[in-house]
């Protein structure tokens, strides 16, 4: 009976191994879909990603980092599997000793009996004892080659589903790289068009560069002759690169009619304009910008409820007397500015007067 007792210790250690190793092949049998699943959308993202430039870029590399982080897991639960292996492989090693050890008990039991059957005077069980002894060991045998044989076939499917998990990696490896040297050569084309796009730049800034220059040649002679056709006044002078005229010369106080005194001013302006347009290549693309400037003491009238209304109406006044002579209205501009950008910030009647004004500047569009 001591026996039988220790030979049942075995089989129940064995018993409890089994569900424990089908729940590690599940998990792992989850994360390899879940690491396929990654890697479809990856795929997918990949696709869209390499259509973009620098934003398409970043989302690839991230994607390859996380690819990388799944490997590294993928790597570890392949370790976790071998483990899982070698474990079992110590298990069907003690299987085999329980099985041999069996074999060795159920060896001295029958040397047991045959020696009971030979000294009849010795045994005080019955027969029927000894038969039900030797079926119940000869069942213990059976149930014990039994889960030898389950043991055995679980190894088999365990090591199947490793070698389908190598490949796998394998195939996965082959992909990390395709998509690595998809990037290293949208990288290598994102550097050919921005030196591209360097190159056009540094030539538009030449281009722009020269037409400004062309246009300041002509803005000098134009300034120049209109200097010598309106003669030295004090009242119209040049700043930097604007022609100032005093808003008396042009209009009466709180009117945006162009005076007599005005048109014949604008028409010197005309007529100097008109003769400096036909020396202006078609390539550079002018403007004459017309703008209203008033002082900071307040006007509220039904035509002109503020400043700014008085200021862009003297503007569109002079630039549709331009018109009027000949000046094409597509290179005139007629802007009001009211009281806000004065040119002297005193608050007295000569620093009305000198903000009361008409700029005039020959610009690009």
């Amino acid at each position: 009976m001591a026996l039988l007792r220790s030979a049942r210790r075995p089989g129940s250690a064995n018993g409890n191994t089994w569900p424990g190793f089908v729940d590690a092949l599940s998990t792992l049998l989850l994360v390899i879909i879940f690491l396929l699943s990654i890697f479809m959308l990856a795929q997918f993202f990949l696709g869209q990603a390499l259509s973009g430039r620098d934003e398409a870029l970043d989302r690839l590399r991230d994607q390859v980092v996380e690819l990388s982080d799944l490997l590294s897991l993928q790597r570890q639960a392949n370790d976790d599997l071998r483990a899982n292996m070698s474990a079992l492989s110590a298990s069907l090693t003690v299987a085999d000793g329980d099985r041999e050890n069996l074999q060795r008990r159920i060896a001295e039991l029958e040397a047991d009996l045959a020696e009971a059957e030979g000294v009849t005077g010795r045994v005080t069980r019955s027969a029927d004892e000894q038969q039900q002894m030797i079926a119940d060991l000869q069942s213990r045998y059976n149930v014990a080659m039994d889960n030898l044989s389950n043991e055995r076939a679980l190894s088999q499917r365990a090591q199947d589903e490793v070698n389908v998990l190598n490949q796998q990696i394998a195939a996965m490896r082959l992909q990390l790289a395709a998509l690595n040297e998809a990037l290293e050569a949208s990288e290598a084309r994102d550097a050919e068009q921005q030196a591209v796009i360097t190159n056009l730049g540094e030539r538009l800034n030449a281009a722009l560069a020269s037409r400004v220059a062309e246009l300041n040649e002509f803005r000098s002679e134009f300034f120049g002759r209109l200097r010598q056709s309106l003669g030295d006044r004090t009242d119209i002078r040049i700043q930097g690169d604007r022609f100032i005229f005093q808003s008396e010369v042009l209009f009466a106080s709180g009117s945006a009619t162009l005076g007599a005194g005005g048109q014949e001013e604008m028409q010197k302006l005309a007529a100097t304009l008109n003769d400096i347009m036909t020396d202006i290549p078609d390539d550079v693309d002018w403007i004459l910008r017309v703008d209203g400037h008033t002082d900071i003491l307040p006007i509220r009238t039904a035509q002109f409820p503020s400043n700014w209304d008085l200021s862009t109406a003297r503007a569109l006044s002079v630039v549709k007397y331009l018109i009027s002579q000949g000046i094409p209205a597509e290179r005139l501009a007629a802007t009001g500015f009211g009281q806000f950008h004065p040119l002297d910030p005193a608050d007295n009647q000569d620093a009305y007067r000198r903000n009361r004004r008409i700029e005039m500047r020959l610009d690009q569009k």
